[in-house]
């Protein structure tokens, strides 16, 4: 991380620590190191990402917040193999996924990732149970029972296996969605804007569901949102401003994630 990234554990905001108190290796489920991202070239070129470094423990929550074009879904998706780096490394594991052939990544991301987008990308001609195991369908697996069970009593979904999503509530995809991701226990869960089409209800049961996930289940979590309400659930909340880590709050707080924000310009 930049050298003036600030540490802080709410409360009180003031309170703070060296952003080099990182967490050690073999506790690090994702990081990017140096991270750059240019799209375009010449007078168009566009840097997304700008020397990011940054690292995510394991069975930790942790959301990612900033402006408009601040970078935090740029740097989701990098983390998460959809998209590739300028330059620097973006590491799952011990993995760093710009030595990997597609074909490579295509497994990691099966293997390794989960994704909840705010657009729940669930296949229309599908039951909500056939989108569920659809990853682990195409693998050429099964899903462990006990954690299809749990996963489809936790999210609420044992009356609405058989439905397609246009027979779903957005709340109910989301959930399908949620399910899908976590159904093959993945080593760590991304999720762009969650509760982002969601009402209040139906946001909070899903943000409650990742933070038990994370507190029950040991999963870990990496979130984008602009809601400091969401990211209060979360361990830890990652700011960015010009494709930079600019602050950390650790424990946050809604207000303490307001405060912040103003100086943002959000």
């Amino acid at each position: 991380m930049p050298d003036n990234t600030e540490v802080v554990t709410t409360p009180p905001l003031a309170a703070s620590t060296p952003a080099s108190a990182s967490p050690v290796a073999s506790d690090v489920v994702a990081r990017a190191v140096d991270a750059v991202k240019v799209y375009g070239k010449g007078d168009a070129a566009v840097t997304a990402l700008n020397g990011i470094s940054v690292a995510f423990k394991r069975s930790q929550f942790t959301a990612i917040m900033g402006a408009s074009g601040s970078g935090k879904s740029t740097l989701l998706h990098c983390l998460a193999g959809l998209d590739s780096v300028t330059s620097g490394k973006i590491i799952i594991g011990d993995t760093e996924l710009g030595t990997l052939s597609e074909k490579q990544l295509t497994l990691l991301r099966r293997d390794k990732v989960g994704f909840i987008f705010q657009a729940y990308n669930l296949v229309p001609t599908l039951s909500a149970a056939d989108n569920i195991v659809l990853p682990l369908a195409i693998a050429g697996r099964k899903p462990d029972p006990t954690t299809l069970d749990d996963v489809i009593t936790t999210m609420r979904l044992a009356d609405r296996l058989t439905h397609r999503p246009a027979e779903l509530s957005g709340g109910q995809q989301q959930r399908v969605a949620a399910a899908r991701a976590f159904v093959s226990r993945p080593d760590i869960i991304f999720a762009d804007e969650p509760t982002g089409n969601l009402d209040s209800r139906s946001g909070a049961e899903l943000l409650g569901f990742l933070r038990s996930a994370v507190d029950d289940r040991q999963q870990t979590i990496v979130m984008v949102t602009h809601d400091p309400g969401a990211a209060s659930r979360a361990d830890r909340v990652v700011f960015l401003a010009d494709g930079k880590v600019v602050r950390e709050i650790a424990d946050p707080t809604s207000d303490a994630i307001l405060e912040y924000m103003k100086t943002l310009g959000n």
